[in-house]
């Protein structure tokens, strides 16, 4: 699990998979009387997932009978009769020790206690007598088990009597580590001036945090508000939202600040609050606690505002220095510009990067130049700092997609900021996040709320609505649910529900909420809302049932047959399928070419936010990618036979969309046969293992007007590429891979040659017949005798063996008899030899030629004449003659 590094919204936090929901926080706003198991429980079955349970202080529960429990859980809990709430009345010196001092500390006992801490923010109480306000402190009496505070990770300890330097020391006062608040252990924990004295310190901030898996789909829940409201709904509570006015008492905003939006598609709503006189310090320690344990640092009372209102209501938000950003426009009312960057513009972020911005970046600027990057991390120059009185507090909405896309471009991790405008926050959330931190300015940090807020919203956010009644409901989940309980479901989660009574049966027109941006309109729309009905109906409490709705008509898909036809058949030679990421880069695909030959004219399509540098296009080859596959295994195996079948993707011009064809691509290396306990042919494969693949491809298929023919290809090795033709169409070309391609993938002298087949599969199943004619098999006994041909060495084996075919079909249709008409004949080269005997540029085939009748037992006389017509017309046409 990653942890967020706790920082305002212009600061890049590491990225965190889950969410941290403390209970007392959720309480603000919604009654809770479930014990936290089941309420984790119920949050998960609704899609908020919670992975683990953390407990701060209070009782940890029990294990099952089978000494598990439900959900992961961790933490510890607080001893109530010895870790009470307590005050330090003076911070004495140790009288052997500089860097120790000893505390009169009430803990609400019989007797006050002299307690040694090492804390170093107390230093600053030593020698000053009798504290006039005393400081509250979390105490632990002798006994307690707490974490131990100077060991690494999470060490248990009990508290035991001791002497140090002198002094006994058998009690403490806590930092946040030794009570499993946090990891903060350099000082101890400054308790608000309202903490109860000698009330147990679980009864006063114990507590629990959900680690909660946020999917993409429940985004809007990345918030305590969010929580709590799914929460309402499950335990058909009452939400009790958080106030979203301020107290303005200051001069009016109007004539202090302007803003100017020039991209509204990137920026569709900005608004900005004036907060003068705030004093810069320490946040109370509620809020210091309740950051921590949502995973963020404290850092000042103005930032950690920012943080707190991002986190409770799901509104990210910016506080300038209002000083600097008059200072930046000389004394002038400043501007703040939303806009996209000037050709070459940079910025010096937070992090320290000088980066150069792309021109899709949204930007904030004033007219001085740019401050931030919209939604994701900003300038230093601008920021709170110890010396700010005056706060421009800032709450905008940005397209998301632009968002992610800058996010991925300028290679920073996700901002709790980013991570929530990633996903899209809704506009309407901007006022709501604005006038709340702006209220916890004015109550916390003393400052005065100037009258009004600017809000510039030029492309309002409109929320659909959505008709549904109880048969659309039933269709989709199979049960019937009233109307009545429909609507309340629907209300629970803020959606407002009018009844509809002019349809043929009741339904319900559902408007949305504008805090929800993920419902659609329609039949989607519809779909949406069934989900939420089913989230918060329980989708455990809905029974299997079988479909009710209409078959749609069973028509077949040829296409998608023969498809996976063409996969069994590859399957059953040997080879392995792979399936390969569709996206890529020119270059890496380039390696499919050697060095000078032609490149790929065709452009890419690119993809607007890719997931890597090396993932940015659609493929434009299927070998290439194969060839990546196979030279991955080639690291750790001898041997590879693989293949895929996918779509390659080509621009068409003037076309929105690209062509997308089908491919299929074949890579084999290595040994024949792997090796086993069994004798094996450790040959090396080579191209005619390929050839063999391939024909056992358009066999299976049976392909008519098939033929293999020498060729050239840029990939493939010159005098040892084919190409395959069907119907007299050439489909795509295989052989031996080019010495360059196969050092470009695998490095100088490869172990074996690496043999490669890529074709165009919509040509190659357009040429499948749409029936065939089979034979059945003859009950008589075959005629079965060799041939041996002595041919040039440029004639083809294939064109002796058409030859052969078209003899014996001549010899059919020459016989009288409709008898001989039914006469099969099966040929199959099982040798070739070269040498003296036949002479020089000769080569000798030989073929075993079975022939076999339909209807009777062929005699020694029709299978002569079949034989003297092969080797007559063998001889008339390619000068042929019969060897031996």
């Amino acid at each position: 699990m990653g942890v967020w590094e706790l920082l305002p919204y212009p600061h890049t936090p590491i990225r965190r998979l889950d969410m941290r929901v403390p209970l007392s926080w959720l309480k603000d706003f919604v009654k809770i009387i479930l014990a936290p198991e089941e309420l984790a429980r119920r949050l998960t079955f609704s899609g908020l997932e919670v992975e683990e349970i953390e407990y701060v202080g209070l009782p940890m529960p029990a294990a099952g009978a089978d000494g598990k429990q439900e959900f992961n859980v961790s933490g510890i809990s607080w001893d109530r009769e010895k870790i009470v709430v307590a005050r330090i009345l003076e911070v004495l010196p140790h009288p052997n020790a500089d860097r120790l001092t000893l505390l009169r500390l009430d803990w609400g006992g019989l007797a006050e206690e002299i307690v040694l801490t090492g804390a170093p923010n107390l230093f600053q109480y030593k020698g000053l007598g009798l504290l006039p306000r005393p400081v509250k402190a979390a105490y632990a009496r002798e006994g307690s088990v707490l974490y131990d505070g100077h060991k690494p990770g999470r060490e248990l300890m009990t508290l035991k009597r001791a002497k140090i330097r002198g002094v006994d020391s058998y009690s403490m006062v806590c930092s946040e580590k030794e009570l499993g608040i946090s990891d903060e252990h350099e000082g101890i924990i400054l308790l608000d001036d309202e903490a109860p004295v000698g009330v147990p310190l679980a009864d006063y901030m114990g507590d629990v945090v959900f680690n909660v898996k946020i999917n993409p789909n429940m985004a809007r829940n990345a918030n305590m508000l969010g929580v709590a409201r799914e929460i309402a709904a499950l335990t058909h509570g009452t939400l009790r939202p958080p106030a979203f006015e301020a107290v303005q008492a200051g001069p009016t905003i109007k004539g202090k600040v302007a803003i100017e939006i020039r991209e509204p598609e990137l920026n569709p709503r900005f608004t900005a609050m004036l907060i003068r006189d705030v004093k810069i310090g320490p946040s109370p320690y509620w809020m210091q606690r309740r950051l921590r344990l949502a995973g963020m640092r404290p850092i000042n009372n103005i930032v950690d505002i920012t943080n707190y209102a991002m986190l409770e209501v799901g509104q990210p938000l910016h506080a300038f220095d209002y000083d600097v950003l008059v200072r930046r426009a000389n004394g002038k009312m400043p501007t703040l510009i939303t806009r996209l960057p000037n050709a070459g513009e940079r910025l010096l972020t937070l992090d320290g990067v000088d980066r150069l911005l792309d021109p899709f970046t949204i930007l904030v600027t004033d007219t001085a130049g740019a401050l931030s990057i919209g939604g994701v991390m900003g300038g230093g120059e601008s920021e709170v700092s110890e010396a700010t009185t005056s706060v421009l507090l800032e709450a905008a909405s940005w397209n998301f997609i632009n968002i992610r896309r800058t996010v991925q471009a300028q290679a920073l991790q996700s901002s709790q900021a980013g991570y929530r405008f990633s996903r899209g926050v809704h506009p309407a959330m901007a006022e709501r996040g604005c006038k709340r931190a702006a209220e916890l300015m004015r109550s916390l940090a003393g400052g005065t709320v100037a009258k009004g807020m600017l809000d510039v919203y030029p492309r309002k956010f409109k929320s659909p609505t959505v008709d549904i009644g109880e048969a659309d409901v039933e269709r989709i989940l199979g049960i019937r649910i009233p109307l009545r309980r429909i609507a309340k479901i629907l209300e629970s989660l803020e959606f407002v529900c009018m009844p509809l009574t002019n349809k043929r049966e009741p339904q319900l027109r559902v408007a949305v909420p504008d805090h929800r941006m993920d419902i659609g309109a329609g039949v989607i729309g519809q779909a949406d809302l069934i989900e939420e009905i089913a989230r918060v109906y329980g989708y455990e409490r809905i029974p299997e049932t079988q479909i009710a709705d209409a078959m749609p008509p069973q028509r077949g898909n040829p296409s998608l047959e023969h498809e996976e036809r063409a996969r069994d058949i590859l399957v059953n030679t040997g080879l392995q399928e792979v399936i390969s990421s569709r996206l890529t880069t020119a270059e890496r695909e380039a390696r499919s070419l050697p060095p000078g030959a032609p490149a790929d004219p065709l452009p890419y399509v690119t993809i607007t936010n890719p997931i890597a540098a090396d993932r940015v296009a659609l493929r434009h080859s299927m070998l290439a990618s194969v060839l990546e596959a196979a030279t991955t295994n080639l690291r750790f195996t001898e041997r590879v036979a693989l293949f895929e079948v996918g779509s390659v993707y080509l621009p068409v011009a003037g076309e929105a969309l690209p062509q997308e064809p089908r491919r299929v691509a074949i890579v084999l290396s290595g040994p024949r046969e792997p090796q086993g306990w069994q004798p094996a042919d450790r040959a090396l494969m080579d191209f005619f293992d390929l050839k063999g693949v391939v024909e056992a491809l358009t066999d299976g298929l049976h392909l008519p007007d098939v033929a293999a023919e020498p060729g050239e290809h840029a990939s493939f090795r010159p005098g040892r590429t084919a190409l395959l033709k069907i119907g007299g169409r050439v489909v795509g070309a295989f052989g031996e891979l080019h010495p360059l391609v196969a050092e470009a993938y695998l490095g100088a002298n490869p172990a074996a040659p690496v043999l490669a087949a890529e074709f165009d599969l919509e040509a190659v199943l357009a040429g499948i017949p749409p029936r065939r004619v089979t034979t059945g098999v003859s009950r008589f006994p075959p005629v079965v005798e060799d041939i041996a041909l002595i041919v040039d060495e440029g004639v083809a084996a294939s064109r002796v063996e058409a030859l052969i075919r078209q003899a014996v079909v001549e010899t059919q249709h020459a016989v009288e008899t409709q008898r001989a008409a039914s006469l099969q004949v099966n040929i199959r080269l099982f040798d070739l030899y070269r040498g003296e005997q036949i002479g020089a540029g000769k080569k000798s085939l030989a073929y075993r030629l079975t022939y076999q009748a339909e209807d009777r037992t062929l005699t020694d006389g029709e299978a002569a004449k079949v034989r003297e017509k092969i080797v007559r017309r063998a001889k008339n046409v390619l000068g042929a003659e019969l060897r031996g």
